[in-house]
Formats: structure tokens, sequence, C-alpha cells
């Protein structure tokens, strides 16, 4: 196959796809062109098709140009089918017919009883194709007539022509001289060639010879205005208008006569149609490719006209479907960040020496008092319960909003009261004499009794702030109540280390379990709409490769490529990164003041995971029209703010929403102050409008601003970033500002 038909293959392919898609019925127009100008495209040889009327001699110039009879000729319509000559080393003819069977014999005789019409004048149903291989020197060089069966006889024989032209190179339209142009040629002309771009004629006037001197003068002067308001596309210097009396030729043809032959006009116009397909030969994508333009326009439309409906359906579901996700997708992110700082601000107290800097000296005292269960519950309790609040607070939020798994309460126990064994008691005047044993909580009560009780919380005090230095060294003369006071102490200590340890590992296990309610996941959507899905991406794609296929064809579109429309997608957990994957916790360097409270070593609990939240994903920039859509769903937002108002303030939430309802009916009061006055000028002045504008104005204002300094917008020029991010900032102020004015 040449290497310009093998360029046409992907069009013609593409062609063919889109009937497919379609659906067209193999009887409808369109498919018959989609299939002929398959064929046409991918045909290697010139095709030359002789066109006109019944009658007008268009087998008798064929015959008369290949020097013999090969062709069927009478004085009544003969031809009953496409017959295409093409070249062959002798006379034969090939006929196959539609059920695949192939006729195939010497010489032309058999068109006789397959390529005329019958006594009814109808074609035969049975004949697919008519091929007769003739030895010319013109045909060895790649080109091939046609004899097309007359028009304005019968419809079904102007259906065959109609569908012939449209695969043809080069139109011979044959005039007879002596009616010529009737209505039903003019028609023909603009309806089958010109309105598909067919616009390589020539025309041949034939039987001028047999008009009288005048009247030729008459008719040559008519043809001139023919040829002149027909805008050919033939080469430069050729005629599109040539005179050809077709019998004479034939006959002098057949006797060998030179002079008869020129005479009739047949060997000028066989030079001319010999010079103008040696041309056209050379190009001929310039001649075939502008037939496609009208055909593939059909299919185009036809192709809109059934994607188009569905893929507006498409959006408008995937449209709402995106915008839920969209606040689920902010909700999820806002509820994720709100728990992990919560949790956060929960395993910073459980850090022990944290722990032991809040509680140790009261817990001490509480256990020296006899008052442990109360100072537990009251101060260590209490404390415990409002931030394991503040964690769950966000878990009901999540469930509330996004209905998946049910949390379970973070429940973090304490352990065991402190058990402690008070060393044997010295005599009660020997206690009595020990320095410090003046009460400093006087009438607290223990188990030592009034004074002596006293004075061991003061040696709690006095000892928890001793010089860490001197407290490592256990003193030879240590009194009773100091001994007391240090097993307190150590008692707590311990206690707190326990507390640390177990909270810490339930937390790490508490937060894999949150990741479950803090997820939402998508209903996946029904097989029938799935199955819609797939067709119109079908159609979408056929479309688009089509459009593609033209293009590099360089044949004209008016249309634009679909973008696909993606399957809204399921969320994915997020990921965490490397360094989020574990965090250890290390001993902070502590005060020069802070004393150790033990001999042994303070030491953190090990490998505690702490798990921040992601860092948000990098996207690419988004264009203002992208920013744009986003303003268009405003109101979406209505919903993630309410989320926001509860983050706040906590409390209840129905009152929450009843203040907020309250809020917003009641009118804002004026600026009481200068200061007020001041903000809300500077707020103005950063938005620059006036400070009388209507808020109205100040929110187009602000989605204006916006949509030029979103730090999106300069992903890739990180200093101009930082300018925007900054930018934003004055005019979210401003904004906030301004609103509360309203």
């Amino acid at each position: 196959m040449p290497q310009q038909d093998i360029k046409h293959k992907d069009l013609v392919d593409a062609l063919k796809s889109a009937s497919n898609l379609l659906g067209l019925e193999r009887s409808s127009q369109l498919y018959q062109d989609i299939v002929n100008i398959g064929n046409y495209l991918t045909n290697p040889n010139f095709r030359i098709a002789v066109f006109g009327p019944f009658n007008h001699g268009k087998s008798t110039l064929l015959n008369a140009i290949l020097g013999t009879r090969t062709l069927p000729i009478d004085l009544i319509p003969t031809t009953g089918a496409a017959i295409t000559v093409k070249y062959g080393s002798d006379v034969r003819t090939r006929i196959m017919l539609r059920d695949g069977t192939e006729v195939y014999r010497s010489g032309t005789d058999i068109l006789q009883q397959y390529a005329i019409l019958d006594g009814d004048r109808q074609m035969r149903k049975d004949v697919a194709s008519v091929e007769v291989f003739c030895p010319h020197t013109f045909l060895e060089t790649g080109v091939e007539f046609i004899d097309l069966p007359g028009t304005n006889d019968r419809d079904e024989q102007d259906n065959l022509v109609r569908e012939q032209l449209f695969s043809t190179d080069l139109v011979v339209q044959l005039l007879d001289a002596r009616k010529l142009m009737t209505l039903g040629e003019r028609e023909n002309l603009r309806d089958w060639l010109l309105d598909r771009n067919i616009k390589t004629v020539i025309f041949v006037a034939n039987f001028i010879n047999l008009l009288d001197t005048e009247e030729q003068k008459q008719v040559q002067n008519r043809l001139r205005f023919v040829a002149e308001s027909f805008r050919a596309e033939l080469p430069p210097g050729f005629s599109n208008l040539y005179r050809v009396d077709a019998l004479p030729a034939l006959r002098a043809r057949l006797k060998g006569d030179v002079a008869a032959a020129s005479s009739s006009g047949l060997v000028a116009f066989e030079t001319a149609l010999q010079n103008v397909v040696s041309i056209l030969q050379q190009n001929r994508g310039d001649v075939r490719l502008p037939r496609v333009e009208a055909i593939a326009s059909q299919i185009q439309l036809a192709l809109k006209h059934k994607i188009d409906p569905i893929a507006n359906e498409f959006k408008a579901v995937d449209d709402k479907q995106n915008a839920k996700i969209e606040i689920k997708q902010k909700a999820k992110n806002l509820i994720t960040q709100g728990f992990n700082t919560s949790l956060s601000e929960l395993r910073d107290w459980l850090y022990l020496p944290k722990l032991l800097t809040k509680y140790q000296a009261d817990g001490a005292v509480a256990l020296a008092e006899n008052n442990f269960k109360y100072w537990q519950t009251n101060n260590l309790k209490k404390d415990l319960n409002d931030l394991q609040l503040a964690v769950m607070k966000w878990l009901y939020q999540a469930y509330d909003f996004f209905k998946e798994e049910r949390p379970e309460d973070l429940l973090i126990p304490f352990p065991p009261e402190p058990q402690i064994t008070l060393p044997p008691k010295p005599d009660s005047n020997e206690l009595l004499s020990e320095p410090g044993a003046v009460a400093v909580g006087g009438g607290i009560g223990w188990l030592l009794g009034g004074p002596v009780g006293a004075a061991v919380v003061g040696s709690i005090s006095y000892l928890l702030n001793k010089n860490i230095q001197k407290l490592e060294e256990k003193s030879s003369n240590e009194s009773y109540h100091q001994q007391v006071a240090r097993i307190c102490i150590t008692a707590i200590e311990d206690y707190l280390a326990q507390f640390s340890r177990q909270a810490l590992a339930i937390i790490s296990e508490f937060e894999h379990q949150a990741e479950k309610v803090i997820y939402f996941q998508i209903t996946h959507e029904p097989s029938d709409i799935t199955k819609k899905r797939e067709e119109i991406r079908r159609l979408q794609q056929g479309f688009n490769q089509l459009i593609t296929e033209l293009v590099k064809a360089k044949i004209p579109t008016k249309y634009q490529p679909y973008i696909e429309i993606p399957k809204v997608s399921q969320p994915q957990p997020q990921q965490k990164s490397s360094r989020q994957q574990e965090r250890i916790y290390t001993r902070p360097p502590q005060p020069e003041n802070t004393t150790k409270t033990t001999e042994k070593k303070v030491e953190p609990p090990k490998q505690q995971v702490y798990s921040p939240p992601p860092p948000p994903k990098t996207t690419p920039a988004p264009n203002p029209a992208e920013l744009e859509e986003k303003f268009r769903k405003w109101e979406l937002d209505e919903e993630i703010a309410q989320i926001k108002a509860q983050m706040r303030s906590p409390g209840n939430q129905n009152n929450q929403q009843q203040t907020t309802q309250t809020q917003n009916q009641q009118a804002r009061k004026p600026p009481q102050n200068q200061a007020e006055k001041d903000k809300i000028a500077r707020a103005y002045k950063i938005l620059g409008l006036p400070q009388d504008a209507a808020f109205a104005d100040v929110k187009q204002t602000y989605k204006t601003l916006v949509k030029k300094w979103h730090p999106d917008l300069f992903v890739n020029q990180p200093q101009m970033q930082k300018q925007a991010q900054e930018k934003m900032r004055l005019l979210n102020e401003a904004y906030t500002v301004l609103s509360d004015q309203k």
C-alpha cells in the first residue's frame, strides 16, 4: 500500500469507529458515506467518473477514450451498475455478487447479463461490483474510470451515482448541448458535488455537432458562462470546459482516423485530461481529504447529540456529589487537625516530667495528709477528664458528620493508690526537738499526730526545693520528718510514672481506632449508572480520536475535544510520612532551680508514638477559572462554617446554634470608640473601598482580590507566594472586621 494510503488508515479507522458508536443502520446514507469514504481514502488508484443524465453518451465517450467498444451502449438507458475500468494485460470482466460469488470472464460480453438494465429498466439487486480490465496506457498509470448509470431516471440509480461520486478524484460531467444544464442537472451540481466539497470537475459538451452554426455559437456562449460560474479546483492553466462529439470520436477511433478524432475534440480533451491527472496524482490528499470534512462534521454532530445530554446529566450529578465530598473533606481535615491537636495536648500533659512538676508536690502532701483519694478525684482526675473530653469532642463530631464507625470512649484508668511503709518512729521527744518540727499546716492531723504531721508536709516542700546535687547524697542526720516526706515523694513519683506509661500506651491504640471514625466513604453508584458512564466515556474517546485524526490530516473542524468525565473517586486515608510514623519523646532540659525528687533517675516512657496531622498534599496551582468555580459554591461552605463555630466555643451545640442565629438576626452595633473606628477605616483601605461602601461591594471586592492573591496561584514562585500569604492575611482580617459591621 502506498505511503499516502497508510497515512490515511488511522483516519479511516476513526471514522469507522465513530460509525459503530453511533449504531448506524447499514441502509442509512451516513453509514454508506462512511464506508465509501473509507474505501476511497485507501484506494491507491486515481478515480475518474463520467457523470450525467441517461442518454448523454457517457459510455460512448469512455469507449472513444479506450478506443474500443468495451462498454455497452444503446439508444435507451443501458448502464445498470457502476462499471469500474482498470488496467489489465487483456480485456476481462469480474462481477462480484452480494452473496460473495465471483464471476470472472474474458472479454466484456458478460456485462450484457449483469451490468445493464432489465426490461423494466431496473438494476440487478444481487450485483455488488462490476470491474472491467483493459490494456490501456492511461490506465496503466494508476487511473481507473467509472461509468455511472444515468441520472434522472430512477431513484435507485440516482442513489448509486451519488454514492460513487463521493469517492471520485475527478468528475467528468457530460452535458447535452441540445438541452444545456437542465434544472435537474443544476440541482445535482449543487447537491451532489458543490455541497459535498467535490470541486475537481470538468464539463464536456456532447452533441454540438448536431446543431447548426448559429445554434453552436449560442451554446458556446452559454457553456462559457456555466464553466466560469463553477469555480473548479483544477491545476492552474487548465480549462474546465471541453467539447467532444462522443459518437463521431468513437467511430474515428475505431477506424483509426486521427484527423476525425481530432476534429471531434477528443484529442484535445484526452491531452488535457492526462495532464490534469498527472498533476493531481502527486498529492491526492488535496483532492480527497476535503471530502472528509463534510461527512466528519455530520458524524461529530450526531455524536454530540448523543453525548451532550448524558454528559450534562452526569455533570449535574457529579457536581453535586463532588460538592458534598468537598464539604466532607474539609470537615475531615478540620476534625483531624482538631483531634490531633487535642491528642497532642493530652500526650504533652501525660509526659512524666510535666506530671511531676505539676502534681508531685500536691500528691505527696495529699498522701502525707491521708487525703490522696480526694486529691486524685478533684485534681488529677478532673484535669484528665477535661483533656479526654476535648479529644472525644472531635470524634463525636466526626460520627455525627460521617456516620461511619461509632467512637469508643477514651478510658484511661488510674493505678492503685500508693501504699507506703513508714520507718520506725523514734521517741516523741526527739521528734519535737528536731529542727523544722514547727507546724507548717497547723491543725492538719496525720498518723503521726498534730505538729508531727505538719512537719512532714513542710519537709516535702523543703525536699522538693532543695538543690539537686545535695539531694542525691542522702544525709546521715536526716530527720524523721524528712524520711517520711521522701517516702511520700517517691511513692507519688512511682504512681505518676506508672500512670504515664499506661495512659500513653492506651492513647496510641486509641489513635488507630479513631482513624475509622474520622473517615467517610463514597456510596457506590448503581451498576446501570456505571454502565452509562462507561458508554459516555467510549463516545467521548471516539469523538476525541476523530478530532485528533482530522487535525493530523489538516482537515478543519469546528469542534473541541471533550474533557473526559472523571469518576468520583473514593477518598483515601491520609498517609503519614516517614517522619510522622514515630515521634520519640525525650526529656527536655530542666531549669537550674529544678530539683530531682528521688535518688533514682526519672526516665521518660520509651517509644511513645505521636501522630500529628499529615501535611497538606501538594497540588498544582489552580487557575483563576477554578477559583471562580469555587466561589460559585460559596453557600456550600455553610455546613463547614457551623463546625468551625462549634470549635471556637465549647459548650452545648444547640446553644451555639441558637446564639449564632440570634447574632445573625441582630443588627451590629456601631463602633463605640476611636480604636474600633480606626480598625474599620483600615479594613476599607485594605480592600480599596470608600467607607460608605455597601457590604455587597465589600463581599464582591473581597472575592475579586482573593482570586488575584490566592497563594495557590504562586506555588512555583516562593517569593510571590510569601507575599500573597501576607496579602491574604490582611484581606481576611479586613473582611472579618467589616463582616461584623454589616
